[in-house]
C-alpha cells in the first residue's frame, strides 16, 4: 500500500514531476509533428482501404479483410488520434485539423460533451469518490466505497453490455443519468447536450449503417455487418484499454475530504495512485493511444503521448524515491484483475469484506 507523505515529500514530489513536464514540452518539435501527421495518414488509408474492400464482400478473405482495415482505423481515430487531439496535446501545432477545439472525431459521442465529461471532470477528480463520474460510468460497481444495492447483482451483465455499446456508453454519460433518477438533475438542464448527442448520433448511424451499406449496392449487408463488427471490435477494445488504465486490482480510490485544498504535489500522488499501466509492444501502445501508460497519461493528459513510453522509466523512478508503487502489467493480468473486481463488487459487502476492508483501511490511514 501507498505510503502517506510529508508536506515537504508532496512538495519535492511536485517540483520533479513539474520539472519532467517542462522538459518534455521544451523539447516538442518535428518529430512529433511527424509522427501525429503520419498515424493520420495511416488511419485514412486502412479507412479507405476498409470500405473498398467491403465493396469485395461477395469474397470472404475481402470482407475479412475489409473488416480489419476499418476497425484498425477507427481504433487509431479513437485512440491514438481523437483522444489525444482533444486532449490538446497537439495545439501547439496550430494545425486546424489537429486542434483540440475544431476536432471530431468518429464515434456517436459529441466531442464538446466529451471534453467536458473526459478531460475536465475525470482528469481533475480522477478517482475521487462522488466527483470522478468515470468510477463505474454511472452504470457498475467498481469501486468498494460505492454503497452496495440489489441493482449491482447484475454488475458482470452491465459491463457486458457496456463493452459492445460502449460508444453509446461514452456518449450517454454526459446526461449524469443518476443524477435525472434522484431529481438532483432536471431534464430540461441537458437539452444542450442532448441537441449535440441527437445531432452527432444521427449522422454516424446514417454513415456507418445506411450510407456506406447504400453505395455498396447490392452488397448492403454485408457491407452494413463489416461496419457493425468494426465498431464493435473498437468500442472492445477502447473498454478494455480504458477499464485496464483505471479499475485493476492496486489502484486507490479517494474521498472529498482527503482531497480538499491538495498541493501540485498531492494531485500528482492522487494520479499516480489512481491509474495504472498495461505493457505491451510498440505496436500495442499505437493502438492503445498510449494510453497503456495511463500513468504518465494522468500526471501530464496534455503532453503528446508517443512521449510517454519515453518517459515512463523516469516516472517509475520517481516513484520508488517516494515508495510510492507503479502498478503495471500485462492485459490479461489486468483485465483479468478488473473483471474479479467488476464480479466480487456485485456481491454485498458480508461476502467481500476481506477484500473491500483493505482498500478501506488504506483509505482511513492515509487521511489519519
Amino acid at each position: 500500500m501507498a505510503p502517506q507523505l510529508t508536506p515537504d515529500q508532496y512538495a519535492a514530489l511536485g517540483r520533479d514531476l513539474d520539472a519532467l513536464r517542462q522538459r518534455v514540452l521544451a523539447d516538442l518539435g518535428e518529430a512529433d509533428r511527424a509522427y501525429i501527421l503520419d498515424i493520420v495518414k495511416i488511419q485514412r488509408a486502412l479507412e479507405v482501404a476498409g470500405r473498398g474492400l467491403l465493396f469485395l464482400g461477395f469474397l470472404p478473405p475481402a470482407w475479412l479483410a475489409g473488416v480489419g482495415a476499418l476497425s484498425l482505423s477507427k481504433i487509431l481515430d479513437n485512440m491514438e488520434i481523437g483522444h489525444n487531439v482533444m486532449h490538446g496535446q497537439y495545439d501547439w501545432m496550430r494545425d486546424p485539423a489537429l486542434n483540440s477545439r475544431m476536432f471530431e472525431w468518429d464515434t456517436v459521442a459529441p466531442a464538446e460533451n466529451w471534453k467536458h465529461s473526459h478531460n475536465y471532470v475525470h482528469h481533475t477528480y480522477t478517482n475521487i469518490i462522488g466527483k470522478d463520474r468515470d468510477i463505474g460510468y454511472g452504470v457498475l460497481r467498481i469501486d468498494p466505497a460505492q454503497k452496495w444495492n440489489p441493482y449491482y447483482l447484475g454488475n458482470p451483465v452491465y459491463a457486458a453490455l457496456l463493452a459492445v455499446f460502449f460508444q453509446w456508453g461514452v456518449m450517454l454519460h454526459d446526461l449524469e443519468a443518476e443524477k435525472l433518477a434522484s431529481g438532483e438533475k432536471k431534464w430540461s438542464e441537458t437539452a444542450a447536450e442532448r441537441r449535440r448527442m441527437w445531432h452527432k448520433g444521427v449522422k454516424q448511424v446514417l454513415k456507418d449503417y445506411a450510407l456506406f451499406p447504400a453505395l455498396s449496392g447490392p452488397l448492403f449487408l454485408p457491407t452494413l455487418l463489416g461496419n457493425m463488427t468494426a465498431n464493435l471490435a473498437r468500442n472492445l477494445w477502447a473498454f478494455a484499454i480504458i477499464f485496464c488504465g483505471h479499475f485493476p486490482t492496486g489502484v486507490e480510490s479517494f474521498t472529498e475530504e482527503e482531497t480538499a485544498d491538495e498541493t501540485r504535489g498531492q494531485w500528482y500522488y492522487r494520479q499516480m495512485l489512481g491509474s495504472a499501466n498495461i505493457t505491451g509492444s510498440p505496436l500495442f501502445h499505437i493502438l492503445s493511444g498510449n494510453l497503456s501508460h495511463q500513468i504518465e497519461h494522468h500526471l501530464f493528459p496534455d503532453i503528446p503521448a508517443r512521449r510517454y513510453p519515453m518517459i515512463a522509466p523516469e516516472v517509475r523512478a520517481i516513484c520508488a524515491k517516494y515508495g510510492l508503487p507503479y502498478n503495471t502489467g500485462g492485459l490479461a493480468k489486468q483485465l483479468g484483475s478488473v473483471f474479479g473486481k467488476i464480479v466480487r463488487l456485485a456481491l454485498p459487502d458480508r461476502l467481500t469484506r476481506a477484500w473491500s476492508g483493505t482498500v478501506e483501511t488504506d483509505r482511513a490511514r492515509r487521511a489519519a
